[in-house]
């Protein structure tokens, strides 16, 4: 599949941190989105993802996708970034090549931006990218401000606030020897499997929960306290 890239200067000289990519999906809170965003986050928007970051008074590094989906007000003949044009008949949405773009630039980082919500099948797609091995090594997490959801294929740690709701969702299979730390029901090297509601709807009891497992893939989502 060809692509074209068009560049008005902006370019990506130096490879960045941590990079926040914009999908088409919906944003409850912008607020609570806008509050994610730091000064030196790499913008990278997935075609009609443009919207949420002009919402937010954000200019974008990159704009990627089949361009069918761009705001009205978006004008780009005076944008100073890379749009990277692909053609409508193609394989991938328009957020898999955003988030093949992403991993290009090697960043410590990515959250993902408004990528749940809306069609059920798109929000399901987005989750399932995430479950590819490539991105294993890499610090990954699908998030608006009120959810992120995210991977565990070995340890990680859920940072929020007491109260908070936790779900632990087993993907593709039972997951084994699931443990955790600070959660109102403790999972002490237990089993969880796809067809069971077990791991549905726990809850914080610090500022910082730990989920380990043995074997699998679990889904962890979060749902975010108001602060």
């Amino acid at each position: 599949m060809l692509a074209l890239s068009l560049s008005n200067g902006l370019g990506t000289e130096s490879l960045p941190m941590r990079i926040i990519i914009f999908a088409n999906g919906d944003l409850p809170n912008l607020e609570k989105a806008g509050a994610l965003i730091r000064p030196d986050d790499f913008i990278l928007c997935a075609d009609g993802g443009t919207r949420h970051a002009l919402a937010l008074g954000l200019v974008p590094n990159v704009i990627i996708g089949d361009m069918d989906s761009l705001p009205s007000n978006f004008q780009p003949s005076t944008f100073n970034g890379e749009l990277i044009l692909f053609p409508k008949d193609k394989n991938e949405t328009d957020l898999e090549l955003a988030l093949n773009h992403a991993l290009t630039l090697n960043p410590d980082e990515i959250l993902i931006l408004a990528a749940l919500g809306g069609r059920l099948d798109q929000t399901l797609a987005n989750i399932a990218l995430l479950s590819n091995l490539q991105l294993a090594t890499f610090n990954i997490k699908l998030t608006d401000g009120v959810e992120e959801i995210f991977f565990c294929r070995d340890q990680v740690q859920v940072e929020g606030r007491s109260g908070d709701i936790v779900s632990l969702i087993p993907w593709q299979g039972e997951v084994t020897g699931v443990f955790t730390e600070n959660l109102r029901w403790q999972l002490h090297h237990e089993t969880l499997y796809p067809d069971k509601t077990r791991g549905i709807s726990n809850e914080m009891t610090s500022d910082v929960t730990t989920v380990m497992i043995k074997s699998g893939l679990l889904l962890v989502v979060h749902s975010i306290g108001d602060t």
